[in-house]
This record gives C-alpha cells, structure tokens and sequence, in this order.
C-alpha cells in the first residue's frame, strides 16, 4: 500500500467541472445537478478495494447520511485504471455502492480527466466547496489509518462541514488526506507528484 498524500488543491480554487457516468444507475451526472440548491459540495475520490477507502467506508456512508438532509451535496468519484486494477471496474463499483449503501451518487472517471483536474493524488481524497464552488477544505476525513488505533470519528471532516454549513471561516491548517496512490493507467501520470 502506497501511503500517498493528498497534493492540497489551493484553497479558493473553482471546482472544475465534470459530466461522468453513473455505474449504478447507467445514466450520467455532472457537478451541476449536484451542486444545484446546495450549501456546499464534497468531491470524494475513492475506489473499491484500497484499504484506506474500505477503512473509512462505513463511517463515511455515516456521514454522508448525516449531511445530505443539512443542504450538503455528496459525490465519490473512482478514476482508476480498471484494466490493471479490475476490483475497482463500473460493475463492481454499483455493487460496492448498493453494498454499503451509498446515498450519493459514485461516478467513474474512466480517462481520469476529472482526477487530473482536481489534482487529486490518493484514495480517498477529500474537496469541500462551498455554494459557489470554491474550495474550503480539502484534507483527511480524520487521523485514522488501517495501522493505527485512532477511532474512526469523521472529525476533521465534520469540522469543516458545520463550519461552512453555519457560515462560518473553515480553519486553512488542514491535514492532508492520506491513502493509497490514484492508479493511473501507463503514461498517464500527472506530473504534479512530488
């Protein structure tokens, strides 16, 4: 497992926008339908097997149950290369979505376009914009890690959210989110890793 950090996106960046497709419902969805009537918006670049993803996951889905009725819009986003990584393909991707019970919307990257603008770098890494899409937040759900024994609390990430959801400043000393390298296809990586 490759513990790779997140490339903190500067904070104040526009969302870039994205029009990806939907594994578990076959149509398509774009950051727009998303973000429409929202507080805010949280872009999660995940996959299915990374055991960082998998360490958070249930927490997670806890989260996303406990936001999305408070004006939060929620998207996961998978940009691995599926030929060299099959665990994390479209159709496992509705089967892990329907599993966990995700109640957001999990798109497929698959020319990894929307990774590369966003600069995402791991799994899972994190992006909070606010209502006009400008980043707030980007950094780790909280400080556990598959090897270590701090408890899955979501802390950072709810900080962050009550903030913006209250209108209030997000403090901009945030903790990179940690986890296994994005899995690009051959010749496709970005050139923004260290």
């Amino acid at each position: 497992m490759a513990r790779t950090p997140s490339t903190m996106l500067e904070l104040g960046t526009l969302a870039p926008d994205f029009t990806l497709p939907n594994p578990r419902t076959g149509s398509d969805t774009s950051l727009t339908q998303i973000a429409t009537g929202k507080k805010g918006v949280l872009v999660a670049f995940i996959c299915n097997h990374c055991p960082y993803v998998v360490h958070i996951q249930q927490a997670f889905v806890e989260f996303a149950n406990n936001y999305l009725d408070k004006g939060l819009a929620i998207v996961a986003i998978s940009s691995n290369d599926v030929d060299n990584y099959p665990a994390d393909a479209p159709e496992q991707m509705a089967i892990i979505a329907e599993k966990a019970g995700y109640a957001f919307p999990y798109l497929y990257d698959e020319s990894q376009a929307v990774a590369k603008a966003y600069r995402a770098a791991c799994t899972p890494d994190f992006f909070l914009f606010d209502q006009d899409l400008k980043l707030v937040y980007r950094g780790q759900f909280d400080s556990s890690r598959p090897r270590n024994d701090d408890p899955i609390t979501g802390a950072d990430m709810r900080a962050a959210v009550d903030a913006l959801l209250a209108g209030q400043t997000i403090n901009a000393d945030q903790i990179p989110s940690l986890g296994c390298n994005i899995k690009w296809k051959p010749g496709n990586e970005p050139d923004y890793y260290g």
